[in-house]
C-alpha cells in the first residue's frame, strides 16, 4: 500500500471517531447501565439560521485545536470556508455577525459555526474563554481567513 493510501484511512479513522461524538448519545441508549449521556445540540442551522453544509472534498482534514481567549479579547474578524464545530469548556463568549447580530455561548454549550460569514469572538466575562473546535475541512486549505470589519 502506498503511503497516500495510509494518510486516507486515517482520515477516515478520525472523521469516523468526530461522527462517534455526534452520534453518542444515539448509541449510549443501546446500554443498560454506567453509560450516561447528554445531547449538547442537534441542528440542521447555525445560530444565525444559516443551513448546515458539509464540504465535498477527495482530500478531507479533521483539524481539532483547543482556543483560548482572554478577558475582554476577542478573536478578530475573520471566517471559516469549512464547517466547524465548537465546545465551550470555560468562560462566557459572545459572537458578532455581519450585520450586528449578537449570540451569546457559555460554558458546557456547543456551537455549530457559519460558515462564508465574517464573525468575531469577544470574550465578555471575567475568566479567560476556553474552547475545542474541531474544523472539518480539507488538506491543504486555510481553516481560517481573517477579515476587515464589515461595514454596517
Amino acid at each position: 500500500m502506498g503511503r497516500g493510501s495510509t494518510k486516507v484511512k486515517i482520515i477516515a479513522v478520525l472523521w469516523i471517531s468526530c461522527l462517534m461524538l455526534v452520534a453518542w448519545p444515539v448509541f449510549a441508549g443501546d446500554y443498560d447501565t454506567g453509560v450516561k449521556s447528554n445531547l449538547l445540540i442537534k441542528s440542521t442551522t447555525a445560530s444565525n439560521g444559516q443551513k448546515v453544509e458539509y464540504l465535498k472534498t477527495e482530500n478531507a482534514e479533521v483539524t481539532v485545536m483547543t482556543v483560548e481567549i482572554a478577558p475582554g479579547r476577542e478573536t478578530g474578524w475573520h471566517l471559516h470556508s469549512v464547517p466547524v464545530y465548537a465546545y465551550i469548556i470555560a468562560g462566557k463568549l459572545m459572537v458578532e455577525m455581519e450585520g450586528g447580530k449578537q449570540y451569546e455561548f457559555k460554558e458546557g454549550q456547543a456551537i455549530i459555526e457559519v460558515m462564508n460569514t465574517p464573525h468575531n469572538g469577544i470574550n465578555i466575562g471575567d475568566v479567560p474563554v476556553k474552547l475545542i473546535a474541531f474544523y472539518t475541512g480539507e488538506q491543504g486549505m486555510s481553516i481560517v481567513k481573517k477579515v476587515g470589519k464589515p461595514v454596517k
